[in-house]
């Protein structure tokens, strides 16, 4: 009897549901026992970490809050993900997005007018899609590997955010701190709806997750995009340009990352200092995974995300568990959802041999 994978002609549906489930399901019980193991109660941090952020409704708002950038992110990764584009740097294109959209307001540090603040968000989309071009251009241009590009450009992005919260931006009162002026009045978004407990950016993420899946489902745009991915030849013959659809995946998503970054900084932060990269544009990616690279599923898996960023803290306070437990779990989540993909593109097959004596005698 042996055993042997077979590639599947199509890819398991069920399998692409259940596995992201499994996934969330044994990053519970690995970290339970991890936690366990090194001399924690791992049950009740896990309790903490996963299920407090769920049942406590003062932790609502905090988890939409976390929620809205990973899905904005990832709703933009998810696409070039399926062109089998790998824009890395969403983190750097965040973090330009805000600048560029904050750059806006303290060149209009007077402007109380309602466009203020649609300025600022439109020049948080463009500085994000500028800084995604400079990949999008090597790779047509000169071959240069998106994944390597977008990655180092993050590091370019940090430094300018540090030069310019050090030094031409740096608050006068800030008492020395490396930080901007607040934004003023005019130029922020409440930090939750008037008369809601619903963050600004959960309304945007909620509307780009109908218009991503209306997007990739139902326009040819979406077929092109996973036509190219699939089968670049089949997609040459059809006359689907891969160049473009680079262009079009890397643009878009950086154009999203840019939208988080200054939707972050002009909804609840108001300023913008050396804490403001906090990982969202790297966690983005582990959330289009999870999500099956499906804007619905991108958007729950936004909301799990979260609940581990917010539950990592409260099981800091209740379990005192490291601080990095947020990213101990979703970096175990990414393992097994990358891990379980074997399952949804092939299958086990048992095949037994026949037995030796009705082997001779076909033989003979």
């Amino acid at each position: 009897m042996r055993i042997r994978l077979e590639k599947r002609l199509t890819p398991s549906r069920f399998m692409q549901v259940a596995t992201p489930i499994a996934s969330v399901l044994l990053t519970m019980a690995l970290g339970a026992i991890i936690f366990q193991l090194i001399g924690f109660d791992g049950p009740h941090a896990i309790y903490e970490t996963f299920i407090t952020p769920i049942v406590a409704p003062y932790k609502w708002v905090d988890v939409m809050t976390k929620a809205a950038p990973l899905i904005i992110i990832a709703l933009g990764l998810s696409l070039g993900n399926q062109a089998k584009i790998w824009n890395i740097g969403a983190e750097g294109q965040y973090i330009i997005g805000a600048i560029a959209g904050a750059g806006v307001a303290f060149a209009l540090p007077n402007a109380e007018s309602f466009w203020i603040i649609p300025l600022m968000i439109a020049a948080g989309i463009v500085g994000g899609m500028a800084w995604a071009a400079i990949p999008a251009f090597l790779k047509t241009r000169y071959r240069v590997s998106e994944v390597l590009s977008t990655l180092m450009l993050v590091y370019v992005a940090l430094q300018v955010l540090s030069y310019l919260i050090g030094g031409p931006w740096k608050d006068p009162n800030g008492h020395n701190f490396p930080q901007t002026p607040p934004l003023t009045a005019a130029q922020q978004l409440p930090h939750v709806l008037p008369g809601t407990a619903i963050p600004p950016g959960l309304v945007v993420a909620i509307v780009l997750t109908l218009v991503f899946w209306l997007l990739t489902t139902r326009s040819v745009y979406g077929f092109s995009v996973r036509t190219v991915g699939a089968a670049p030849s089949a997609a040459r013959y059809g006359g689907f340009d891969a160049s473009r659809t680079v262009w079009t995946t890397l643009m878009i998503s950086g154009g999203m990352a840019g939208l988080a970054g200054i939707l972050e900084v002009a909804s609840q932060l108001g300023q913008i200092n050396l804490g403001f990269p906090s990982g969202y544009g790297f966690t983005g990616i582990i959330v289009s995974f999870l999500g099956r690279l499906n804007p619905i599923g991108v958007f729950l898996a936004g909301l799990i995300l979260a609940v581990t960023y917010v539950g990592g803290q409260v099981a800091q306070t209740a379990v005192h568990v490291p601080e990095a437990t947020a990213g101990i779990f979703q970096a175990t989540m990414l393992f097994f959802i990358l891990a379980s993909d074997i399952l949804v593109r092939y299958r086990l097959r048992v095949i037994r041999d026949a037995p030796r004596v009705a082997r001779a005698e076909a033989v003979a």
